[in-house]
């Protein structure tokens, strides 16, 4: 009887990714970016150079199919987790204008520059990929901000609650929105294959999906919940009812030629915002997620990488991605928070918070990746670009912050708000360390 490697593959790759992440964690970085490390410590470029027999064998590519399953399940999970912990930071009406400010800068410069460098990147793009749709992938790339891992790096040094916090909260959600959107319709235009006709029916369908969510299931969903979990805790059959949408609404997506993942994300946030229930939710559905399915995600992105993405004129093109994320998240984030009245270092900090990708930047690139939009050269060199940005994030803040004590932070000259405790992410919920 023929066994099925699969067993040993989550052994390998849940071992690995707990390693990396403890080690991350012990100098000081998210864990999350351990785990992104260890997809590709698992690629090709390390294990498969090493022990390229041992890794064949485990990671044949007849034995991949059920790994992609199952990441694709995580996928979904987690993003319908993030759609259910999608809502604007307390004391976000009292300094819209400056959040809009930050979010929309610091998603149109980075695309700007995305787009601009995109003929010079477009050699590296699958065959038959034109230059408007990838110019437009590239921008919407470089726009991404990883908001849990931004909450989680304010929660950690105690900025939640003043006003840059808030301020750099409230524009990570706005500038994420708009990147998610811009994606959404460059998927439908590439994947749906047929044209602008079909992306027409793809962008139709997804606005009609949109309301059917928000006008039909929110509604419903709201009643079931308040019904029968008024506690916030729903029981196995509604937390079955909930399960069923996040599908059914990522089959639809999926049916549309645009990924999974957006259909998941849009029934998530049509839920109720109730801490109670984002709890419950990510004790019982986002831990599964993080801790087991996530890492095969990571594992599977790994094998996608390539070494030639570290070799000649490729290093230079890598180069050129890192220094256009950079430049374009930490100045557009500075530039908005600069209009919305701060001084220019807690201007820069504010972009420099915007530049974190993580997790977020990858699940953009495995969309791109899966809709033909990139290959594995451009794939490596993102999965470098999101790591780097992220692990950078920390030191850039505390350069342009110094050691100042986080709660003399000052707000904008006039009309500071006053602290208030952030609903930005279940903070006080038992949340995973998945940012």
């Amino acid at each position: 009887m023929q066994h099925s490697p699969l067993l040993l593959q989550l052994v390998i790759i849940l071992a690995t990714a707990r390693a990396c992440g403890l080690l991350l964690r012990y100098v000081g970085q998210p864990p999350v970016i351990g785990e992104m490390a260890a997809g590709i410590i698992l690629g090709p470029i390390v294990f498969g150079a090493w022990f390229p027999g041992f890794h064949a064998a485990v990671f044949a590519p007849a034995s991949l199919p059920g790994l992609a399953s199952l990441a694709e399940l995580g996928l979904v999970l987690f993003m319908f987790i993030v759609g259910v912990e999608l809502r604007a930071p307390n004391g976000v009406r009292a300094q819209l204008k400056s959040a809009g400010l930050v979010g929309v800068a610091s998603v149109l410069v980075p695309m700007g520059l995305g787009f601009a460098v995109s003929p010079l990147l477009h050699p590296y793009a699958p065959e038959g990929v034109a230059l408007a749709p990838f110019g437009l992938f590239m921008a919407a790339a470089m726009s991404i901000t990883a908001f849990p891992i931004l909450a989680r790096i304010l929660k950690e040094r105690a900025m939640t609650h003043t006003p840059l916090g808030r301020l750099a909260l409230s524009g990570a959600a706005i500038a994420d929105v708009l990147a998610w959107i811009m994606l959404a319709l460059v998927v439908a235009l590439v994947g749906a294959g047929t044209g602008y006709g079909g992306f027409v029916r793809a962008t139709a369908g997804l606005a009609l999906l949109a309301v059917v969510v928000f006008v039909v299931l929110r509604p419903l969903y709201g009643w079931l919940l308040r019904r029968f979990a008024a506690d916030g805790v729903p029981s196995l059959m509604v937390l079955a009812a909930l399960l069923i949408g996040a599908f059914a609404c990522s089959a639809v997506t999926e049916w549309l030629g645009v990924h999974a993942v957006f259909g998941a994300f849009l029934f998530g946030a049509c839920l109720p915002r109730d801490d109670r229930l984002l709890k419950s939710l990510i004790e019982r559905v986002e831990f599964l997620a993080i801790v087991v399915l996530m890492p095969i995600f990571f594992a599977l992105a790994g094998l996608s990488t390539t070494r030639d993405a570290f070799a000649g004129a490729a290093l230079g093109a890598m180069a050129l991605i890192l220094v256009v994320a950079v430049v374009g998240k930490v100045l557009g984030g500075a530039i908005g928070a600069r209009l919305s009245g701060h001084g220019w270092r807690e201007s820069f900090a504010v972009g420099s918070l915007m530049n974190a990708r993580a997790l977020m930047e990858l699940i953009v690139m495995k969309v791109g990746l899966d809709a033909g939009i990139i290959g594995p050269d451009l794939f490596t060199m993102l999965l470098v670009m999101a790591i780097l940005t992220t692990v950078m994030t920390g030191p850039l803040l505390t350069l342009c912050l110094g050691r100042r004590a986080p709660g003399v932070i000052p707000g904008p000259a006039t009309g500071a708000v006053p602290s208030q405790a952030s609903g930005a992410v279940a903070a006080e919920a038992p949340a995973p360390d998945r940012s």
